[in-house]
């Protein structure tokens, strides 16, 4: 269950970051209202996933897939332009994020 509770902290963390860029394109503080609801919901995700996942391995996996996250949602949502050398280290990102869940103690 704490693989889950992870899984939805990061989909969080994602969203949580680019309502930060969306609430900065909207420039009211209305808007900064969502980030910082969703900060709060995404670090009790967090919170409660380390209950059943050591800190170190939830902390690196919620980084790491949140970084790649972000950037995909950057590039469809905001039209951001990533270059190749930068999706390499996000293949490299990837493979550490797999290699840390595989890894993991049970």
């Amino acid at each position: 269950m704490a693989w889950v509770i992870l899984a939805i902290a990061v989909v969080t963390e994602i969203i949580w970051a680019l309502s930060l860029k969306w609430a900065a394109t909207i420039g009211s503080w209305q808007a900064s209202i969502v980030p910082v609801s969703l900060s709060f919901l995404n670090m009790a995700l967090l919170a409660f996933a380390m209950r059943g996942i050591s800190a170190g391995t939830a902390y690196a996996i919620w980084t790491g897939l949140g970084a790649i996250g972000v950037i995909v949602g950057g590039i469809i949502l905001f039209g951001e332009k990533v270059s190749a050398v930068q999706l390499g280290f996000m293949a490299l990102i990837v493979i550490g994020v797999a290699g840390t869940k595989l890894f993991a103690p049970a």
